[in-house]
């Protein structure tokens, strides 16, 4: 089967800021942009992954609008957070960015294996 998917936000289009990192805003938008995908691959296959991905942008999300000016960049949130000794706390935005990334790995993952013509999604999983 044959997928084809049109992002309006990509990864690919954030501009990093120099000395500051990852925009929080256009990450966060990019992550969403990916949930529909998820639904289109396998709602059921793909649901835990799904929840995961959601609960953790939408942790990442909580932190960033307590103060969108402090938070602006990914990297302020984690040094806040590791300066506030709250980084290893379950559901802190460093934790849900970790889990996130590791998401984002795993997602890519697995496109490669079926843009590299793997037809069994079990084996591409």
């Amino acid at each position: 089967q044959f997928f084809l998917f049109v992002l309006d936000t990509r990864f690919s289009d954030i501009e990093l800021r120099e000395e500051e990192g990852i925009p929080t805003e256009e990450f966060l938008e990019s992550c969403y942009a990916i949930v529909p995908v998820l639904d289109k691959l396998g709602p059921t296959v793909f649901a835990p992954v799904k929840m995961d991905f959601v609960g953790n942008i939408k942790k990442i999300n909580q932190k960033f609008i307590t103060n969108k000016e402090e938070f602006d960049t990914l990297q302020k949130i984690v040094l806040h957070e590791v300066n506030a000794g709250v980084a290893q706390v379950r559901n802190s935005a460093t934790e849900a960015l970790l889990w996130l990334k590791r998401g984002l790995k795993f997602l890519k993952g697995f496109l490669t294996e079926v843009k590299n013509g793997e037809k069994n999604i079990q084996t591409a999983l």
